[in-house]
């Protein structure tokens, strides 16, 4: 039953940690946990990971959620595809504003609803395989004209109805 691959969750609790495993143990391939969010970067090169489920908060007495977006941001610099949700026991409307305005797929708050953070997760993956984002789209056509040009990127560009700089530019983000 668990076809949902493989989610990392990143949380200073260890008893969070727990709960969460045993609870997503039956949705999802593989579970994986981590206490530091140091080492989700190196998780994520070694290991194939279709959602993160991240903590807003990792320092002792700090509640501003600052420390989750920066992993945030990091995390969709590094790996724009793996959606990220966000998990924080300190919500307010403008953090999660500004964690969706980061790139976060969604936020939950803590204490959690189990069979809430199930279907919030397996939506974020749903649409994951029907959802292809704007900027996706773009670098893919921008591919299948320059392929179509055989590498001629004034014929290319002309094309795609820009200038050859305006396509320069664009191949600097593919």
């Amino acid at each position: 039953m668990n076809s949902y691959g493989t989610i990392l969750i990143v949380d200073d609790n260890s008893a969070i940690l727990t709960a969460l495993r045993y609870c997503l143990a039956s949705i999802f391939e593989r579970v994986l946990t981590l206490e530091r969010p140091d080492d989700i970067l190196k998780t994520m090169a070694q290991e194939q990971t279709d959602i993160v489920l991240l903590d807003m908060n990792f320092t002792l007495g700090v509640n501003s959620g600052q420390e989750g977006l920066f992993w945030l941001r990091t995390i969709r610099k590094q790996h724009p595809q793996t959606p990220v949700v966000l998990l924080t026991a300190y919500a307010d409307v403008s953090l999660a504003v500004k964690g969706l305005k980061s790139g976060a797929a969604d936020f939950i708050t803590k204490p959690w609803d189990n069979d809430e953070l199930i279907r919030k997760l397996k939506d974020v993956l749903d649409m994951q395989d029907e959802i292809v984002s704007l900027d996706e789209m773009e670098k893919d056509h921008i591919r299948r004209t320059i392929d179509r040009c055989h590498g001629n990127l004034s014929q290319a560009a002309e094309l795609l109805g820009i200038t050859r700089q305006t396509l320069y530019n664009k191949m600097k983000r593919l």
